[in-house]
């Protein structure tokens, strides 16, 4: 009995992982034993190194009907450091000037929309140096439906992003195609407030009222609001949840890797602990944001403070912390 309650706990703690990961409760390991096949199945995972870190490649993406190309809209690297116990999710802002391999220069998002999830992740080892190879995407119309499902999340929205949310609204409810979204609202106040699946989107998309890294910030309030919600819900919920949810994500992880994950972060107390950053660092120093070239509108950023990022990610100091930024000798913006 005690082997079998040890067991459901490990598959909690699975799920809440991933919850984080993507924010959505996509129980990967319930789910790949059903769909994946068997040669998928790897005895030991390769992509966990405890001695290290692991990073994850999170997409959002926001294709239209018909469409087959197009490109990523929200972009996060989720890492497992069970050296320094905890979870830390990084955005990286889409219109970062990169250059794309094969490609030449452009924006980080174009990367998506020319090669897909392969492309963008050799994108981000050659202009950042991080080492990727596995990934997670959930379409936007999607993340309305497990929104949903998960009964709304929680966020305090600014008054100044009423307007906003509310002018993208009208879109998401007519593309949104949840059975039970009953009939369109507007947000009316501000305030901390339990947003629905479309209104959660439409206020992920905002981007004009502010920026694009405000932006960033609000699809991170999202998920660790649906990562709260859900670690909330009754262990005999979860299966039920897990079923509705499967169809609306996709992934290259094996459920022999997601169990290592899940086991690995909870062994360790990784889940106790979630850190936030963002890239490039946006403080008008190490960073310009202008029309260049034939990119657009685009962020080019200061090649040297890649350090900054690393040493968030692999070396777990906090990015205002770092003691490059104290020096402004050394900025290269990457022309």
């Amino acid at each position: 009995m005690a082997k079998k309650k040890k067991d459901f706990n490990y598959k909690r703690l699975t799920i809440i992982l991933l919850i984080l990961l993507i924010g959505i409760p996509c129980g990967l390991f319930y789910t790949l034993n059903k769909k994946a096949p068997k040669e998928q199945e790897e005895t030991t995972s390769k992509i966990l190194d405890t001695s290290s870190v692991t990073n994850i490649l999170l997409l959002g993406t926001d294709g239209r009907k018909g469409e087959t190309n197009y490109r990523s809209d929200c972009m996060m690297i989720a890492t497992l450091d069970l050296k320094n116990k905890n979870i830390k999710l990084t955005s990286l802002a889409r219109d970062t000037y990169v250059n794309i391999p094969g490609r030449g220069k452009g924006k980080l998002n174009a990367a998506y929309f020319w090669g897909k999830e392969d492309l963008l992740i050799k994108t981000i080892k050659e202009n950042f140096d991080i080492q990727l190879d596995k990934y997670i995407t959930v379409d936007f119309d999607n993340l309305m439906n497990i929104i949903f499902i998960l009964n709304g999340v929680q966020v305090d929205v600014k008054e100044h992003e009423i307007d906003a949310t509310n002018a993208i609204i009208p879109t998401s409810y007519e593309t949104c195609t949840y059975e039970d979204k009953g009939d369109m609202k507007l947000i009316t106040s501000p305030g901390v407030q339990t947003l629905n699946g479309y209104q959660a989107i439409a206020y992920s998309r905002i981007r004009y009222s502010d920026s694009a890294i405000n932006r960033d910030a609000r699809q991170r309030a999202v998920l660790m609001s649906v990562f709260s919600n859900m670690k909330k819900v009754a262990l005999s919920n979860h299966q039920g949840i897990l079923d509705k949810l499967s169809p609306y994500f996709s992934t290259n992880l094996t459920s022999s890797q997601i169990l290592d994950l899940g086991a690995n972060a909870y062994v360790n107390g990784a889940l106790n602990t979630v850190k936030q950053g963002q890239f490039p660092i946006i403080d008008d120093v190490h960073v310009k944001g202008g029309t260049y070239k034939k990119a657009g509108w685009v962020w080019l950023y200061d090649l040297n403070s890649i350090c900054v990022l690393k040493d968030f990610i692999y070396n777990n100091i906090d990015m205002k912390d770092n003691d490059y930024l104290k020096d402004n000798s050394n900025i290269e913006l990457n022309y």
